[in-house]
């Protein structure tokens, strides 16, 4: 199964970029996994509103995803996991047998009412806390990496 992560726009951050490409990197030494970037509609639209905005983003994200696909959206009100709890479930998720499995970052505002409705029944929450949807982006990778660590039995991760 090949592990996507879906994001909106691209990294602003050169800082966050390079760590979010090392993560990209050492999780690829594991599973098969990638990063797709979908255009920020807010650059293109700069006096659009909040609500069109979202709705484009989602839309754009509704186009990407395949039937075939298992879509867990990253979402603060999503379910929050241990880093050993999230290697379980990362676990199931690539024993589905599902094609391909999509982690999907909003954007700045994160998904509409309807898109949470019809894509969100896997949701994953990183934190309380709200972070902005670049920040999501690192602390996603390098969970998975440190999953994928936990999975082999090696020691990167300290209880």
């Amino acid at each position: 199964m090949r592990t996507t992560l879906l994001v909106v726009g691209e990294t602003s951050s050169p800082e966050l970029h390079r760590l979010i490409e090392e993560y990209r990197q050492r999780i690829g030494g594991y599973i098969p996994f990638d990063i797709e970037v979908l255009p920020d509609p807010k650059r293109r639209k700069q006096q659009a509103s909040i609500a069109n905005q979202q709705q484009a983003t989602c839309e754009a994200i509704a186009s990407v995803i395949a039937p075939s696909d298992l879509v867990v959206l990253l979402d603060e009100r999503g379910k929050e996991y241990t880093s050993r709890q999230w290697a379980e479930q990362l676990q199931r998720y690539m024993n589905s047998g599902a094609k391909r499995l999509l982690l999907v970052v909003g954007g700045p505002y994160g998904f509409t009412p309807e898109f949470k409705q019809h894509y969100g029944q896997q949701a994953w929450s990183l934190s309380r806390l709200t972070l902005t949807h670049e920040m999501v982006r690192l602390f996603a990778v390098e969970q998975i990496y440190r999953a994928c660590t936990i999975l082999r039995g090696e020691p990167y991760h300290h209880d």
